[in-house]
């Protein structure tokens, strides 16, 4: 079944990237003097960087160029593919002005290619190694569209000229497209920056910075209860709590490997007293040196370490937005120092804390795990020694083999220092998720002379396994959003019981009430303002709490109350007691 599905989704790809050949046929009929760059298919559908020079594209211009999609597409062409001597197609190129084109031939001249694939779809034609589909009859009326537009800088090089990105989507058939295209609608309505302001769960300053989010009271009790929860979890593995410095020489990134790998991304900070000092970009070499503090013994192993700090990491301007990429993150983070003996329990234990943890989400078991192994052909791109790898990766296979993980072998999506088991999970759009992970370490703690005292009194080199489950709380808060469109569940809502009052006269009797509540650890607000009952109700049900209770005559002693439940238009009469105990029950037990 797999690789039928596999075969499925190449077939799919194929179909994509054959579409933006009839896109670039489409704009260069419409546009002779446009140049091309590159045009991939993606996910979703594909894309094509485009120099249009003086002239302006913008999205009312689509419509336009798919209807000479749709024309080209019903001239049942032929996609013709011939390989051109590299010098010849070279030429072409110049003489044709195609400049993008011209650089990537010249750069397969380099490095030693004798010719070039070139695929003709009627008059156009275009440098690519394929494969396409025979025709355009393959195409589907109605199956595609063009989606958005965006700069590209040619090649990612800031320095270079920035080029006009079209977006399309496109699937099988129509009904593929209206399926995803209503997907986006729905997106755009759970879109964390929209509704963590309407929510008020987080905010910017031009004055502080873009890229460093401040978290309102709201926000807080969401990153405070996923913060108290995954402890508890992970104390009940033996993990303890430490706290490291937000800082540190760059000499402890220069021995992990982290200041190599992270050297565009490096925050460096200086005082006129001549500190210099790196705002670290990772936590796991400061838990090194807490780990080398003392003398160990094999029979301290393993050790256990997690924490919840800040990291900062640099990243290019126009890629932070939102939660989604920020330059300071709170990443929740976890490692475990071990024997070669113990690595294979640590790796389950923590497969164990990340079941425990996304199954209070309701997100445990639509998912997919990733073994994630190096890059074979590449071993410069890692850390440590062959052996090792080979040890870890055995190790990650049996491991996967004996939990029923059904693990995807992925070459070369290894770490920097180890391979790693990444769970991949799916929202409630569809949209995958990758944040936990589980990392064995050979190489880290011999950089780090890191040792313990064996049996028989000698020095040996512990193991570090990596975990992430949350991974950032900024990340992790923005997907909750979007996967709950706002509607928290509601041990994480940060109102669980709305309070509204009928009149003033009943202002009294909801702040009695509310002590009760706070006083059973249940997170209650008050609305006593003086509007109608229905605009109250209207505004609490879309700040999305869980349960709105209406104080009136018949609930003033406090006894009994008319209970409305999120997503219910009806009201219910409960006990006072009676709807305490649901509540704290509901909390209790993480009802999703």
């Amino acid at each position: 079944m797999e690789k039928e599905n596999m075969s499925e989704e190449n077939s799919l790809q194929i179909k994509r990237h054959s579409l933006s050949h009839v896109m670039a046929a489409a704009i260069k009929e419409l546009y002779p003097e446009a140049k091309f760059a590159i045009g991939p298919a993606i996910n979703n559908g594909f894309y094509y960087d485009i120099d249009f020079g003086d002239t302006k594209i913008t999205t009312n211009d689509f419509k336009k160029m798919e209807k000479k999609m749709a024309y080209l597409i019903k001239q049942n062409l032929k996609f013709e593919q011939r390989e051109e001597n590299i010098n010849e197609a070279l030429k072409k190129a110049h003489d044709n002005c195609e400049i993008y084109k011209e650089e990537l031939i010249s750069d397969l001249k380099k490095e030693g290619q004798e010719s070039v694939s070139i695929y003709k779809l009627g008059n156009f034609e275009d440098l690519c190694r394929g494969p396409h589909i025979d025709n355009t009859n393959k195409i589907k009326a109605g199956s595609f569209k063009l989606h958005k537009l965006a700069g590209a800088y040619w090649r990612g090089d800031e320095n270079n000229k920035m080029l006009t990105r079209i977006y399309a989507l496109a699937f099988e058939d129509k009904e593929g497209l209206t399926k995803h295209l209503n997907l986006i609608k729905e997106a755009e309505k759970r879109d964390h920056r929209k509704l963590g302001k309407e929510l008020d769960l987080f905010c910017f300053s031009d004055l502080v910075g873009p890229g460093l989010p401040m978290f309102t009271p709201k926000g807080v009790v969401i990153i405070d209860e996923l913060r108290k929860h995954i402890e508890d979890v992970c104390r009940g593995y033996g993990f303890e709590k430490v706290i490291t410095p937000h800082l540190a020489k760059i000499d402890l990134y220069e021995t992990s490997g982290h200041a190599k790998k992270f050297s565009d991304e490096l925050f460096r900070v200086s005082s006129i007293k001549g500190h210099e000092f790196v705002m670290k970009p990772v936590q796991c070499p400061h838990q090194t040196q807490i780990y080398a503090s003392k003398q160990r013994s094999y029979r301290d192993l393993p050790i256990r370490y997690m924490e919840s700090e800040k990291q900062y990491r640099a990243e290019k301007t126009g890629e932070v937005g939102g939660l989604s990429r920020v330059y300071a993150i709170t990443v929740e983070d976890g490692h475990s120092f071990c024997t070669v003996d113990q690595v294979k329990q640590e790796i389950v234990n923590m497969v164990k804390i990340i079941k425990e943890f996304y199954s209070a989400l309701g997100l445990w078991g639509n998912h997919w795990v990733s073994l994630s192994v190096r890059d074979y052909s590449h071993p410069e791109k890692y850390i440590g020694e062959e052996k090792d790898w080979d040890t870890c990766e055995r190790m990650l296979e049996e491991i996967s083999e004996e939990m029923n993980l059904k693990a995807i072998r992925k070459e070369g999506e290894a770490a920097l220092y180890g391979p790693k088991l990444d769970f991949m999970f799916k929202d409630s759009l569809g949209k995958e998720i990758q944040i936990p992970t589980v990392q064995v370490d050979f190489a880290t703690p011999k950089r780090f002379n890191l040792v313990y005292t064996d049996k028989n009194g000698q020095e040996q080199s512990p193991v570090m396994v990596h975990r992430a489950i949350l991974g950032s709380y900024e990340r992790f808060l923005s997907l909750l959003i979007e996967h709950f469109a706002g509607a928290f569940p509601i041990w994480l809502s940060p109102v669980q019981v709305k309070l509204i009052s009928v009149s003033e006269n009943h202002s009294e009797a909801c702040h009695n009430i509310s002590d009760k509540f706070k006083s059973e650890n249940i997170r209650v607000e008050i609305d006593d303002s003086n509007e109608t009952v229905g605009n109250k109700i209207r505004k609490a049900t879309q700040e999305k709490i869980p349960y709105l209770l209406v104080i009136g005559d018949k609930e003033a002693d406090g006894k009994m109350l008319s209970v409305r439940e999120r997503g219910s238009a009806d009201t219910k009469e409960i006990s006072t007691t009676d709807f305490i105990s649901k509540v704290k029950e509901e909390i209790e037990n993480k009802k999703v």
